[in-house]
């Protein structure tokens, strides 16, 4: 049954609590405590991240086997390769101090996070080879992004939905980039508990991980709105309680966004200083014109490659699982940063085929298609998700490899 917004309830539907402890004596007894919660919340999500991890380790073994075989460096492709290097040389020499002429000059397209864990990790662990670190922030995200994934699914829709949902995301064409030295899983993760946060009424969570997603993701803003009005919405209600909270919630999200475009615009010394390094890069946003023009000719005047009519086609599939997503009366901070997400890359002007990688933390489109999958036959279902599950590996390395292109 579709689910609408309502004043959010900390309770999960399906969840069995860990028994509470007891004071020595027997008398009240006391809630347990955050490692007892975290325990009881992973056992409860385990099979979600045992499925998500199995597709992604069949898709790190299909994209194995095909790179030594036309003799391509794997490491160098998941850890040191397009998007990876910048991140990579970003967190080693920092940002330009200058807007510059020359694409490859500027660096201050990037946001920040991201390469301040790589960073981290390397002081941390000195040894490891370049690009380790990054690759160990983006697999570990991908496991707390499936978490909270799964926590969403199962929040509005139950358990089996949520695992469906979980493996999904796992299974997207383009899902390699997971286990990528890129920013894609972090950001995921960011939104996905940010948005579940939301859902659940724990405010302060949902702005401070909001502001972490905008500090690493441009499009961080559509999270960023998705809790802000959320929240402001909920002050409006008559029955809301503890107003200060929402309130909280609301300012705090924006921030990190903020804050990076901000001090992109103090360093550059002019106020539209990151808007300027984005049309350096030829990204601007133009209201849709240029996708538009760009299916255009890929349908009528020209024989696409296979990896752009996919991306193509999971533009186009985007744009109608949102239709379903609001016919099926998700909740209204889903639709936000499922809607904004796609207003932003559909109707930015920059180069066309990573776009299906920018969609990739827009797990609620996935809802639509999860819940009707729940429904099916055990054996139906698990013949569905293992055929996906093949086609993203086999997505995943022709993208790197037959593409010849970044991701």
């Amino acid at each position: 049954m579709p689910y609408g917004f309502s004043e959010p309830s900390t309770a999960a539907p399906t969840r069995v609590p860990a028994p509470a402890s007891r004071t020595p004596h027997g008398t009240a007894p006391t809630p347990p405590g955050l490692r007892a919660r975290t325990a009881d919340a992973l056992r409860h999500a385990w099979p979600a991240l045992a499925a998500y991890t199995a597709v992604r380790a069949l898709g790190l073994l299909v994209f194995t086997v095909w790179a030594h075989r036309d003799h391509r460096g794997v490491r160098h492709l998941l850890m040191e390769s397009w998007d990876c290097d910048w991140y990579l040389k970003i967190a080693q020499n920092g940002y330009a101090d200058e807007l510059g002429t020359r694409i490859d000059g500027n660096n201050l397209a990037f946001f920040p996070l991201y390469p301040l864990l790589v960073r981290a990790g390397d002081a941390l662990a000195p040894w490891l080879p370049r690009g380790a670190a990054g690759l160990s922030v983006s697999v570990a995200a991908s496991l707390l992004a499936a978490w909270g994934i799964f926590a969403v699914g199962d929040r509005l829709y139950g358990r089996r939905t949520g695992v469906v949902l979980a493996v999904l995301w796992g299974s997207l064409p383009v899902a390699l980039v997971q286990w990528m030295g890129y920013t894609e899983s972090l950001f995921t993760a960011l939104c996905a508990w940010s948005l579940y946060a939301v859902l659940s009424g724990r405010w302060l969570w949902a702005g401070s991980l909001a502001a972490l997603a905008g500090l690493t993701r441009p499009t961080g803003v559509a999270v960023a709105a998705a809790v802000s009005l959320t929240a402001l919405l909920a002050l409006c209600r008559p029955s809301a309680t503890r107003p200060l909270r929402p309130l909280l919630g609301a300012l705090v999200a924006p921030l990190g966004w903020l804050a990076y475009v901000g001090w992109v615009g103090l360093r550059l010394g002019r106020w539209d200083g990151y808007f300027a390094v984005q049309k350096l890069w030829r990204n601007e946003w133009d209201g849709g014109v240029a996708t538009y023009r760009r299916m255009r000719d890929l349908f009528v005047t020209e024989r696409p490659a296979l990896f752009v009519a996919m991306v193509t086609v999971v533009l186009l599939g985007t744009v109608v699982l949102f239709v379903l997503s609001a016919g099926d009366r998700q909740p209204l901070p889903l639709l936000v940063f499922s809607g904004l997400l796609l207003v932003i890359v559909l109707g930015s002007s920059g180069v066309y085929f990573p776009r299906a990688r920018f969609l990739l933390p827009g797990f609620p489109l996935l809802l639509p298609i999860a819940v009707a999958l729940a429904r099916a036959r055990a054996h139906v279902l698990v013949t569905l998700l293992t055929t996906a599950a093949l086609m993203s590996a086999v997505c995943g390395g022709h993208m790197l490899l037959g593409w010849h292109g970044p991701p």
